[in-house]
């Protein structure tokens, strides 16, 4: 029997194309593993999401981009990282890794390299992250959801794959929707999503103006780790701090989404056909990756663009209210996004590379 052992983690995003590939192994009778960090998110949603996957813990350091005294202590825990994968890839002899970025992803590549197991890796955004840049000198092959991507990385090695969906992604129940958050089909579903961590300025944004916002929606507010407000208790209103199995059933009732501007999220509106406003991270918390998603998003005319030192009210409203003014219009274009390649074909692709 082969053996796969994806690793990706730091992010919902760095997990979800693993968790779309998963049950295309298990259809094929393919074992699989994931090597994660001991404490992140991915460990909670493979553990949640991929029962019959092996999850395996290893030390993780963070990578930065700048000076920073913590560099100096997380070089040591990126070597031990090395040495706990390559003890998990020796005992466990994958056939191949496949790698969805994110810090902890550099040495299970790194020890994969060392151990003479190939492995594939795959970058979501437009310009690559600092992990994927690492990576990529060890993997044997890049992946790429936009093909603008192939410019910012050796050709040689790299190929341009599209979007990869998860396939539970429209099995999301209206009922079950409406059941979970007490709505009904009165009035529209406004999706607020801030990512793994949350956005402050979104957030405060929302909550200072829930009365307003109320009277035209109904909210579901994913406000990121630590961020509920326990003191808001508005009818039309419900917050998470994040959800899982729930996300499906949400998306099933939701008509418009407020979001940052990850990839892998974005893509799945887009084949939901749901009209997005996006607020991409700016550049004092990021290398500009989301700004570039969400500019190449907006000019396929998917969604409307709002940068993060441009949100305020009069501007949330605006947008929300251009957007449902070309509703149709943005259903219609993203009508047309269609996968590069199905789960099926993606894996002959990934079995046929790595021999």
């Amino acid at each position: 029997m082969k053996k796969i052992a994806f690793t990706g983690g730091g992010t919902i995003g760095h997990v979800a194309v693993n968790l779309a590939l998963i049950p295309e192994a298990e259809k094929r009778n393919i074992e699989t593993i994931y090597i994660g960090s001991k404490n992140g998110i991915e460990r909670e949603m493979i553990e949640s999401s991929a029962t019959n996957t092996q999850y395996i813990p290893i030390s993780s350091g963070k990578l930065r981009r700048y000076l920073s005294f913590d560099n100096l202590k997380d070089i040591f825990k990126v070597i031990k990282g090395i040495f706990d994968a390559r003890k998990a890839l020796k005992k466990e002899k994958p056939d191949f890794v496949f790698s969805k970025g994110g810090f902890v992803s550099v040495p299970v590549i790194i020890a994969a390299k060392s151990l003479k197991i190939p492995s594939i890796i795959h970058e979501s955004d437009v310009t690559p992250g600092l992990a994927n840049k690492i990576a990529m000198k060890f993997s044997n092959k890049l992946y790429t959801t936009f093909e603008e991507t192939l410019k910012y990385v050796p050709k040689e090695k790299s190929d341009f794959i599209g979007a990869i969906i998860r396939e539970d992604l429209r099995d999301g129940s209206k009922e079950e929707g409406y059941k979970l958050t007490g709505f009904n089909s009165e009035l529209p579903v406004l999706l607020i999503m801030g990512g793994s961590l949350g956005s402050k300025v979104i957030n405060k944004t929302i909550h200072d103006n829930l009365d307003y916002l109320t009277k035209k929606y109904q909210i579901i507010h994913l406000t990121g780790k630590g961020n509920v407000d326990p003191n808001i208790n508005k009818e039309g209103y419900v917050q998470y701090e994040f959800v899982s199995k729930e996300l499906m059933h949400f998306y099933a009732i939701t008509d418009t989404v407020i979001s940052r501007a990850g990839a892998n999220a974005i893509y799945e509106f887009a084949t939901l056909q749901i009209p997005m406003l996006l607020i991409p991270l700016g550049l004092d918390q990021s290398r500009g990756d989301q700004i570039d998603n969400a500019k190449i998003f907006e000019g396929k005319g998917f969604a409307k663009v709002l940068q993060e030192k441009e949100v305020n009210q009069s501007n949330l409203v605006r947008n929300l209210d251009q957007l449902e003014n070309e509703r149709e219009t943005i259903i219609k274009k993203m009508s047309q996004f269609k996968e590069s390649y199905t789960k099926e074909t993606l894996f002959n692709k990934i079995e046929s590379d790595i021999k």
